[in-house]
């Protein structure tokens, strides 16, 4: 059955902040962009099925921004595994997605992203701060062999979209 994978990244944080890396938080310009992610979401999909959420500050904070727009909220799972910087790991996270989820949002960290975007699909698409990527997949054991599509990619705060 074809799955639907929304990929973010977190909102721009705050390196000033003196915390670690893990609990760094966003910064004024990451809690102005991410609502936007939240508000172009809501008009673009049926229900999101499950939320899985980097355990880092900037992607906690970043899912709760986003999911304000959310009607009705998905299941949210927070994980360690998606508090990574690898492509594959990040697959492997993918890979165990339950079967009954069609579609699921997944916020997380680059270049992890863009290295998951590329063994998905065979595009390279940059993933900023508060970028957005939708890949349809033919399942979720299939992410990393290539044949998915990136259907949509860009930034919703400043309306920038990637054409592929």
């Amino acid at each position: 059955m074809p799955v639907q994978l929304i990929l973010v990244r977190h909102a721009k944080s705050d390196w000033g902040a003196g915390a670690t890396d893990r609990e760094r938080p966003l910064n004024d310009r990451g809690v102005r962009q991410a609502p936007a992610t939240g508000e172009w979401a809501a008009g673009q999909f049926g229900e999101i099925d499950l939320a899985v959420v980097s355990v880092a500050e900037r992607a906690q904070q970043t899912w709760r921004l986003v999911s304000q727009h959310l009607d009705p909220l998905p299941d949210v799972t927070d994980s360690e595994a998606a508090y990574t910087f690898d492509g594959e790991e990040l697959a492997d996270l993918v890979v165990d997605l339950p079967d009954a989820a069609s579609t699921v949002i997944l916020v997380g960290h680059n270049p992890a992203l863009e290295e998951l975007i590329e063994m998905a699909t065979g595009n390279f698409v940059p993933m900023p701060t508060s970028a957005v990527a939708v890949l349809r997949l033919n399942s979720w054991s299939g992410i990393g062999v290539g044949d998915g599509v990136v259907a949509a990619a860009g930034r919703p705060a400043d309306d920038r979209w990637t054409v592929l």
